[in-house]
């Protein structure tokens, strides 16, 4: 197993779960991927290649989902993912990451919204009326898990 995909596994676990559970990810959590990335850069790139590749896929990384964040689809800590992902990963596999990301992301959200769908139906039909609009905070979908799953399929 390479550094590369070791280092995104641990991350992407820790990412994941942190966003299932809190609906946050930790600036600690991104900062350790981001130490490691860098280190994995260094590693197979070395000293004089290393950082650039690091500071390159941290950069497009962040940048990839930032008009996301920007107009209010995505968290911080998705986008600092990313980064720290990139950083990892380098610009040319980050960025195939991110269409990865993307169809995953999709097909999660979809997935999300017919289980949603299903689950008013038939609880209005137990219940016999329809059931309020949920709360805007509470739609919000955990994106960590499609980013780590994007990122660990960039390696096929």
């Amino acid at each position: 197993m390479s550094a590369q995909l070791g280092v995104c596994l641990l991350l992407g676990l820790a990412a994941s779960a942190e966003d299932l559970w809190r609906r946050r990810i930790s600036n600690v959590t991104v900062l350790a991927g981001l130490l490691a990335g860098v280190a994995c850069q260094i590693a197979a790139r070395g000293w004089r290649h290393g950082p650039s590749a690091w500071m390159g896929g941290a950069a497009l990384g962040f940048a990839v989902f930032l008009v996301f964040f920007l107009l209010g689809g995505m968290g911080g800590g998705d986008i600092k993912l990313m980064a720290a992902f990139g950083g990892c990963l380098g610009a040319g596999q980050i960025l195939r990451a991110a269409l990865l990301t993307a169809i995953v992301g999709a097909l999660v959200a979809c997935g999300y919204l017919f289980w949603k769908w299903m689950r008013r139906r038939w609880t209005s039909a137990a219940r016999g009326a329809a059931l309020p609009a949920a709360a805007p905070g509470q739609e919000s979908i955990p994106y960590a898990p499609a980013i780590f799953i994007g990122a660990l399929l960039s390696f096929l």
